[in-house]
């Protein structure tokens, strides 16, 4: 991707359209029920209506976006498994085996895995190919990616965010697949956010006490060695990051500019998220949090997005499991948007917000 496109991707991006907002706003309150008694839940079809710039909100198609990559920080032994579960799981992704394509049955998803940056290829009918390069390097000796390949894969999320609004799909989850990625994760959000790589970096799927310090440690020596510009997410997503992240930026923002509402899932993604919104502040208005990261950045990175999570559930699993575990609440909400009859037609006085 060039920097003009890029620039003219970030100026396609508006701000939320207020307008459907105040309307699905006075909609929700002439229901004949107490004023706000859902919550989040109202107050995230509100944001949808000013996604959309249409407060008649419908959800009926959702896609989750699973972007599948490994990580070459893997060598320093932050991990408790090895790069070949990568490929595994996207496999798995591929014949409906894994978590998220089994939660995703129940919720009325489907399920797009991509492999953007698996170690090895990877085969099934179902897999997007996708692949910017095999694995990133490893971030503790140099820049885990070059500029020109952060933003292809960065291209490669607003490509697919496209062709799934093409088809149809009306809210885009975000997902990712990676082993090591939460040491990358962690390292973005050290650097994004200027924080002790030791408050935001966590035992991921399960590190002892000892691989959290060689953990922290990598984290530590991918930062000083690199160098990251904290003003600029893209030189830090190319030099401490990783495809994944890359690829769900693309997703975010060719979300916001095909005015799509876009559900982040946990850590990986919300990431992803913050980065995306630093290079284009209105992107965020197009973001919705799923649920609160059991790793220790979970919050803070959620925070610093202004975003307001559904679940505090301690997930960590990754995939996109998080926010397809949203996704019923929405659906509740809206048989309850869409099908509650009003004040004026039961004839019942209306509720007055008081002060």
């Amino acid at each position: 991707m060039s920097q003009a496109c890029l620039e003219q991707l970030l100026a396609d991006i508006r701000p939320a359209d207020k307008r459907a907002m105040e309307a699905a706003r006075r909609h929700w309150d002439s229901l004949a029920k107490p004023l706000g008694g859902l919550g989040a839940v109202e107050d995230a079809i509100v944001r949808i209506a000013g996604m959309t710039g249409d407060p008649h909100v419908e959800l009926t198609r959702r896609a989750v976006v699973a972007m599948c990559a490994d990580n070459g920080v893997v060598a320093e032994g932050v991990t408790q498994t090895g790069q070949e579960v990568t490929a595994v799981v996207t496999e798995n992704m591929s014949r409906g085996a894994s978590s998220v394509c089994l939660m995703s049955k129940c919720a009325g998803a489907d399920v797009f895995p991509v492999d953007i940056g698996v170690a090895r290829p990877v085969t099934g009918e179902r897999i997007l190919q996708r692949n910017v390069r095999r694995s990133t390097a490893n971030m503790v000796h140099g820049p885990a990616m070059t500029p020109q390949e952060a933003r292809q894969a960065l291209l490669v999320g607003v490509e697919i965010a496209q062709d799934l609004s093409r088809q149809g799909y009306q809210l885009l989850a975000t997902g990712e697949m990676g082993i090591g990625n939460t040491t990358t994760s962690s390292a973005m959000v050290s650097v994004l956010l200027d924080v002790p790589p030791e408050r935001v970096t966590g035992r991921g799927a399960g590190l002892s006490s000892e691989g959290l310090a060689r953990k922290v440690n990598a984290v530590k020596t991918a930062i000083a060695v690199n160098r990251p510009d904290p003003s600029d997410p893209l030189d830090t997503v190319s030099k401490v990051g990783g495809l994944d992240i890359a690829g769900l930026m693309g997703v975010y923002l060719g979300g916001a500019a095909l005015h799509m509402p876009v559900l982040i899932d946990g850590l990986i993604s919300s990431v992803a998220a913050l980065a995306a919104a630093r290079l284009c502040p209105a992107a965020a208005d197009y973001m919705l949090a799923s649920h609160a990261s059991g790793e220790p950045a979970g919050e803070l990175v959620l925070d610093a997005l202004g975003l307001r999570p559904f679940l505090r559930a301690g997930m960590h699993l990754g995939e996109g499991t998080g926010a397809v575990a949203v996704l019923p609440l929405l659906d509740m909400g809206l048989a309850v948007y869409h099908g509650m009859p009003t004040f004026e037609g039961t004839k019942i006085e209306a509720y007055q917000p008081l002060t």
